[in-house]
């Protein structure tokens, strides 16, 4: 039986993440998706790279860890990567009250600018009753639909990487991981990257974990001709500004969460704050929405695409809101930590939960991560 160094189940981007840095150690490694390619948090996202949103000091440093090694890969040719940066839309005064405390703070790569620059930057953007906003350089664009597929098959190209895809591992015994056909592979050091399906392989694990579901609705648009020849930053409306932790430091957002909750108390039912991301081809992919736990359901609500809609119409412009598709995506989210790392024995660890920052945060992580085991 053929002996690996490290498996990883799992060829989402958190499990690419941990090849990646087991390749560059020169480990044999091998990595197992159930599936002829990645379908789940991996390709069901906006392609973003978002480290704005990481809280200050060593999450954030993570995060532009990660930025770095994307744009490695990028140099690469491993993967297309656009360094498009965001900018966070002010249409009420207390979103801009808030943006202007966060930039004072000086944690994280940003600036405040007038709705002439912004209108300046974006062709997206909606000026009626703009005020401003944050506009930071840090964000990249990412194909969500191809990268994992391309890094995994640029992988493959090296010596010391295996993949079985359309391989599904059902029982691990010891350091010997079996197959739902039969085979079986031994590893020294086993590392479940499975994301939310972490609840099949390890469901005791699972319930442990304090580690809960949380699905999204999202949409795309129909190619804009108006974004064929120009590039736009990742746009975000004021909602998002209580949702991402970076901003509980901000004395104002406490006002803003109580504007929001008396004139729209549905979107916190669904937990909707808005976002926009621009595709090549003119496409922009619109979001979202965090149901959790038993709220959520195998069904998409008419309502939340809806409510989104509403919402984004009030902060950007489209010349066709005509919708092209729609789905959902479910990832596992920690209630404390930005991934949930355990060791189940002496081979076997847990690396999941990175609560829909896996874009942002999985290669700086798995680069962490392998440090700190080749120092113990």
């Amino acid at each position: 039986m053929k002996k690996y160094d490290v498996a990883i189940v799992g060829a989402g981007i958190v499990g690419l993440a941990h090849a990646f840095q087991a390749a560059k150690r020169g480990l044999k490694a091998i990595i197992f998706e159930r599936t002829e390619q990645a379908e789940g948090a991996s390709v069901r996202n906006f392609g973003m790279v978002w480290p704005i949103g990481q809280n200050a000091g060593d999450l954030y440093d993570i995060a532009l860890l990660s930025r770095q090694i994307w744009l490695e890969l990028n140099d690469e040719k491993v993967v297309e990567v656009e360094e498009c940066g965001s900018i966070h839309l002010a249409h009420h005064s207390d979103e801009m009250i808030l943006l202007e405390e966060f930039v004072s703070q000086k944690t994280h790569q940003s600036e405040i600018i007038n709705a002439t620059e912004v209108i300046n930057r974006s062709v997206l953007a909606n000026e009626s009753g703009l005020l401003g906003g944050m506009y930071s350089p840090t964000e990249l664009r990412i194909n969500p639909r191809t990268a994992p597929h391309k890094i995994a098959h640029w992988l493959l190209k090296k010596p010391n990487v295996e993949i079985r895809f359309n391989t599904s591992i059902i029982k691990i015994e010891s350091n010997r991981m079996i197959s739902s056909d039969g085979r079986s592979w031994e590893a020294n050091k086993i590392m479940i990257c499975s994301g939310s399906d972490l609840k099949t392989l390890y469901p005791d694990e699972f319930i442990k974990s304090d580690l809960v579901l949380c699905k999204l609705q999202m949409l795309k648009s129909v190619s804009q001709k108006k974004l064929l020849n120009t590039q736009t930053p990742h746009l975000a409306s004021g909602l998002t500004l209580r949702h991402y932790s970076c901003f509980e430091n901000c004395l104002s957002l406490e006002k803003l969460k109580q504007r929001i909750q008396s004139e729209t108390p549905e979107l916190d039912l669904f937990g909707i704050h808005v976002l926009a991301s621009q595709f090549p081809n003119g496409e922009v992919i619109l979001g979202d929405s965090h149901e959790y736990g038993d709220q959520i359901t195998p069904f998409n609500k008419t309502e939340i695409d809806e409510l989104m809609i509403r919402e984004l119409k009030k902060v950007i412009k489209l010349d066709d809101w005509t919708i092209r598709e729609r789905w959902y995506g479910v990832y596992a989210k920690h209630p404390e930590l930005p991934v949930f790392d355990h060791r189940v024995d002496d081979c076997v660890s847990l690396f999941v939960g990175t609560s829909g920052a896996g874009m942002t945060m999985a290669f700086g992580l798995a680069d962490r991560y392998w440090n700190n085991l080749s120092r113990n």
